[in-house]
C-alpha cells in the first residue's frame, strides 16, 4: 500500500470512527457530511469523497459497530470448545463488553433498534441483518450444545437466545439510566441462574 493510498485509509478510518462516536452518543440519524468534517478538520467534500453519502456513512458506521462487537464477544470464544464452553465464553465476554463499553457509549444495536423500529429503508435493513446474523451465530452456539448432550434436548434455542438478549438489555438498562455499578454481577448471577434451568 503506497503512502496516499494509506493515508487516504486512515482518514476514512477517522471519519468512519468520529461517526460511530456520534452515533452512539446521540443516534444514527444525528450524523452528517458536515458535522463530521467539523470534528475532523476536513471539508464536507473530503469526508463525501472518502466515504460517499450520509447514508453510506450511517452503513458503515453500523457495519464498523458490528467488527468490533464480533471482535469483543464472539470471534475469541471460538477458542472454546463447541457447546458449553463456548456459550459462556460468549456471554461472559458479552456481559464483560456491556460493563466496560456500552455502559459507557451505549449499544447500538439496541440504541438502533428502537431509532428505526418503526421506520422502513436500507439503513433499517442494514441494522435489522447485522443482528439478525448475530442472533444467529448465538442459535447456532446453542444448538451445538444442544446436541453436545450438555443443554436439554428439548431446549429451544431462539428461546434461550431471547432470555440471553432479556440479560443484557437489563443491564444496559440499569448501567447506563440507573447508573448501577453492580449491574454486571447480577446480569452473571442470572446467567447462571437461567443456565441451571437448561443443563442437561
Amino acid at each position: 500500500m503506497d503512502a496516499k493510498t494509506q493515508k487516504s485509509e486512515l482518514t476514512r478510518a477517522a471519519i468512519v470512527g468520529a461517526a460511530l462516536d456520534l452515533a452512539l452518543a446521540e443516534g444514527l440519524e444525528a450524523i452528517s457530511l458536515q458535522v463530521i468534517a467539523s470534528r475532523l478538520g476536513l471539508s464536507k467534500s473530503g469526508v463525501f469523497s472518502r466515504v460517499g453519502s450520509r447514508e453510506a456513512l450511517q452503513k458503515a458506521v453500523i457495519e464498523e459497530y458490528g467488527r468490533g462487537f464480533l471482535a469483543d464477544v464472539f470471534v475469541p470464544a471460538m477458542q472454546k470448545p463447541k457447546g458449553l464452553a463456548r456459550l459462556n465464553d460468549i456471554v461472559a465476554r458479552w456481559i464483560a463488553r456491556t460493563r466496560d463499553v456500552e455502559a459507557q457509549t451505549g449499544c447500538l444495536y439496541v440504541a438502533g433498534a428502537f431509532e428505526f423500529d418503526d421506520r422502513e429503508g436500507e439503513l433499517r435493513d442494514v441494522l435489522l441483518g447485522e443482528i439478525t446474523r448475530w442472533r444467529a451465530a448465538l442459535r447456532r452456539t446453542v444448538t451445538l450444545a444442544i446436541e453436545a448432550g450438555e443443554l436439554k434436548a428439548d431446549t429451544e434455542p431462539a428461546q434461550l437466545v431471547s432470555e440471553i438478549n432479556g440479560i443484557m438489555m437489563n443491564q444496559l438498562h440499569d448501567a447506563r439510566f440507573l447508573r448501577d455499578p453492580h449491574t454486571a454481577d447480577r446480569a452473571a448471577q442470572t446467567w447462571q441462574r437461567l443456565l441451571s434451568s437448561y443443563l442437561a
